[in-house]
């Protein structure tokens, strides 16, 4: 893939990135309301600002790449982004992945993912775990929620940035599986106050884990 990135011509040119463009791509739909948000915004909803500014500090925005694949090692599958975004704030750089949601659930739990598993998703999640400091990861916890914040933490290095943050940018009125986030943030010791906690991981980087909501008429679009 190629390494240039072009500047976005609108909110439909996000498709192109999904991994499944013509299923993916629909009105009430997270990968569509996302887009159209994040366009609206001109990189970055307010929401999401408050959300990191209120972790870090103020904070600039300085990339924004849909769908963005982090590799994991363990298999040819990488962790796929809803979002990547990286910022600068005060203390350096912060890399974020972006979660989005609607009514979506956030996939199997590690016991369902674990079911006859192969050598290479043994490595994988092994890989996961240490990376975010757990000795191991009880079964209820949902796969995606660990991968997509292992992506954060792997695009840090990467950018040799200070910080990580994974964040649930969600469009659900009920708040749809907030329970399942709280559950993964319970993993670390810490209950969320105010949606959100920040702890320090084996590399010693900082990481934001939190659940945002966003505006409601992005889901008509």
């Amino acid at each position: 893939m190629s390494k240039i990135l072009l500047p976005s011509p609108g909110p439909w040119a996000w498709q192109q990135f999904l991994a499944k463009p013509d299923l993916q791509w629909a009105t009430g739909y997270s990968a569509k309301t996302l887009a159209y948000a994040w366009e609206a915004s001109g990189g970055m909803p307010p929401e999401i600002d408050a959300a990191l500014a209120q972790a870090f500090g103020p904070v600039e925005t300085l990339l924004v790449i849909p769908e963005r694949k982090t590799p994991l090692p363990g298999g040819r599958r990488e962790s796929q982004s809803d979002v990547f975004v990286l910022i600068r704030h005060a203390g350096g750089l912060a890399a974020c992945t972006i979660e989005g949601k609607v009514d979506e659930p956030f996939g199997p739990t590690v016991s369902d993912w674990m079911v006859d598993a192969s050598a290479g998703k043994i490595e994988r999640l092994n890989y996961i775990c240490g990376l975010l400091g757990l000795r191991d990861c009880p079964p209820d916890i949902h796969y995606q929620l660990l991968h997509r914040t292992a992506a954060a933490l792997i695009e840090a290095d990467r950018f040799c940035a200070n910080d990580a943050a994974m964040i649930v940018h969600s469009y659900s009125p009920e708040r749809r599986w907030f329970a399942a986030f709280e559950r993964f943030a319970e993993l670390f010791g810490r209950a969320l106050s105010e949606d959100a906690v920040v702890f320090e991981v084996p590399s010693g980087r900082r990481l934001l884990l939190t659940w945002v909501n966003g505006e409601q008429h992005f889901r008509s679009m």
